[in-house]
This record gives structure tokens, sequence and C-alpha cells, in this order.
């Protein structure tokens, strides 16, 4: 088999390790575990599978359609979709049992429809605008939305729920605040008859308000490995992402490397080119300021980062084509991590790893089970007791 030219190797271990860890965390509410932009760059249905198998008992979607491909694979256990443009037909989401956010008259109105197209109950999560001031109604139609929605009877209200600004800055004001507007909120929807669950917290909501917890949690990038907060967290990276030399070479004192010339070798040295450029995910702004893993230490990228190469200068430490080179990973042995990556360009590690999906990287799975059904909630079987369990939302 040749080498891997780029690829990412998604470590579904280190996925199960953190969904367990995070859902004892919040051994009171429920787990969903957000799979939405193909698992943050991982692989969606390989993730949500081994998230169920690890104690999740929801999955979240940005769009219908991700939570559609979700259903396809055999997923049975309860997801939420919760952004789509006007004129969406929602009435597939609600044929494959798919709860729909709602954040306007408009929207419940067109899913209301679409329930009555497929002639089922379609379950809906309203959500309220809070502080982040983005999705989500605004405080002044929220008595009308609730209202509406308890009078609808093409629609069951699940959950009412929202989303948090700052709760990564541990301590910041704006999270009780926020806080404060989503028992506001929770408190009209049961004047106006309802009953709902709630969510609200996010991973670092997660990780340091246990306050927030309520009836379900909604872990993004912490069941990745990846903590958003600055405080501890038995988490491990899913993601490694590595290449090989392509071509080693030595090189005189005085010559330079790539576009624009920018490194000089400052002494005889040996370069080894690696086949992976910014279409690869590797930002051309780590020209000069980055590391690799390769041949047990860390060696750094000289010259600018091409569009499908980089070269990193080894010394006089001899090197060989075919050696592995892990651009970042875990950083048990010392290689760079999606986080140092992030700090070093100025972006958060979410980018990072999420920029991984692209066409020329190819995505290895460690850690997979051979009978990935059982228990996953795909099919029948022990699956079918994981969704009805799920189902109810009812906390454990």
């Amino acid at each position: 088999m040749a080498a891997p030219r780029a690829e990412v190797v998604i470590d579904l271990d280190h996925l199960r390790h953190n969904v367990a860890h995070l859902d004892g965390l919040a051994a009171s509410a429920d787990t969903m575990a957000i799979v939405k932009a193909d698992g943050y760059g991982h692989g969606a249905v390989e993730i949500a599978r081994a998230a169920v198998e690890a104690g999740a008992t929801w999955l979240g979607s940005c769009s219908l359609a991700e939570a559609l491909a979700l259903r396809a694979a055999g997923l049975t256990v309860p997801i939420l979709a919760w952004l789509d443009p006007p004129g969406t037909d929602y009435a597939p989401g609600v044929e494959q049992g798919v709860d729909l956010s709602v954040s306007s008259i408009a929207q419940l109105d067109d899913v209301a429809a679409a329930a009555a197209r497929a002639g089922r109950t379609a379950r809906v999560h309203l959500k309220i605008d809070t502080g982040l001031s983005r999705n989500g109604c605004p405080a002044a139609g929220w008595a009308e939305l609730v209202e509406r929605a308890a009078r609808t009877r093409t629609v069951e209200v699940h959950s009412i729920w929202s989303h948090l600004a700052v709760a990564d800055e541990i301590g910041h004001p704006a999270t009780d605040a926020q806080a404060e507007r989503f028992d506001d909120a929770y408190r009209e929807a049961v004047a106006a008859g309802l009953d709902p669950r709630r969510h609200l917290a996010n991973s670092a909501a997660l990780i340091t308000r246990p306050d927030l917890h309520f009836d379900l949690v909604r872990p993004g990038i912490a069941i990745y490995g990846l903590n958003p907060v600055p405080a501890p967290a038995d988490l491990r990276p899913v993601m490694t992402f590595r290449s090989t030399v392509a071509l080693a070479k030595r090189v005189p004192a005085g010559e330079s490397v790539s576009y624009g010339l920018s490194w000089t070798a400052k002494a005889d040295t040996n370069l080894a080119l690696v086949p992976v450029g910014y279409a690869d995910g590797v930002p051309r702004s780590l020209s000069n300021r980055m590391d690799v893993w390769l041949r047990g230490r860390r060696r750094p990228i000289v010259g600018r980062v091409c569009m499908d190469q980089v070269v990193v200068d080894c010394g006089d430490d001899a090197v060989a084509e075919g050696d592995e080179v892990v651009l970042f990973g875990p950083g048990d042995r010392g290689e760079p991590t999606a986080r140092e990556w992030a700090d070093t360009t100025g972006t958060i590690d979410y980018e990072i790893v999420t920029g991984m999906y692209r066409p020329r990287v190819a995505r290895t799975y460690t850690g997979t089970r051979a009978a990935a059904g059982v228990g996953s909630g795909v099919g029948a079987g022990p699956a079918a007791e994981v969704t009805a369990h799920a189902a109810t939302g009812t906390p454990r």
C-alpha cells in the first residue's frame, strides 16, 4: 500500500473516552453529541455511531440535510436540526423523526404545514435568543411564539433552548445574564401551557457550569478532545494529521527555500519535502512558523507553505523518503497540536480540525468495532433501547 500523501487519522477510542467522560460530568442530564459540519471534520456518521456507543443519547446537526444523512446511515437516536433557510421543506425531517428547531412564527408555520403534509406530528425545540444575537426568537416575540406553539395541533414542543456566547470565559457575567433570561423564557413557556424540557450548556458550560446542565447538554468541540476552557478535563484529541517525506536532499549553505526565498540555509543541511500544503489544510500563515514531528523529534518548516508542499529542515540528521511526518496530533510525544496551530495563526482549534475536511485528505479510523450497530443507535435490537430512552428526553 502506498504511503499517505495527506491523511487524518481519527481515533474512535479517544472519541468514546471523551463522550463517556463528559456524560459522567453531566450525570443528571442526557447528552447530545454535536456532529455538525461532518463531525467537525472527523466524519459525522462514524463519530455519531461511536458517540452513541459511549453514552450519548441524542445527536445534533446544523442542517436538516445533515440530520437526514445520519438517518440514512441507520442512526435511530433522536436528532436535532436547527438552522435551515426559508423555503426548506421540513416534511422529510418530520417523516424521519428529526427534531426541528423553531425561532419564529413563520418557521413554526412552515414546520406545522410540513407536518400536515407528512401526516405526522412534528417535534420541535423553541429557541430563545438570550444574548448571543444570532439565531433564536427575540424576547419581544417569545410570548407570541410559545402561545402559538401551544395551540398548533401538528406540533409537539419538546424543549426550549438557547446558546451561550462566552461560556468559555470562566466567570464572565454575561453567562449569568443569559441564564436569567433563559429562566424567564422557561417561565413564559410554562405559563403558555407548555411543559418543555430545557437545554443550554455547550462544551464549556458542561465542564464549568453544572448549574446549567438542565435536562440535556450539548458538547461539541469537547467530544473531539479539544478543551474550550482553561479548566481541567480528561479529554483526548481525536484527530492526527500526517503525511510522508516525498523527497530528501542535502543543500549547501546559502541556498534558499520556496517562493520568495524567505529562508536561507546558514550551513549545509538536509531538507525533507512533504507533499501537503494550503490546499490540504496547512495555513499559509504558518510559513516559517511551524514544526512537524519527523524521526522522533520536532523539526521546523522552512520557507513558504505552498499549495501542495512544505519543506522541513532536518539539519545533519538522516531522513529518508517514505518517513512518516506528523503535522499535528494529540501532543503526547511532543508533536504539534491543533491548538498550537490555532494559537500561532490567531484562530481557534475548531477551525483547524473542521478545515481538514478536504477532497485530497484521506480519512482513516482506528478503534473501530466490528459490530458497529450493536448499542449504537443503528438498526434494531439493543439500539432500540437507547432510542426509547432518549426519545423521552427525561433526565436519567
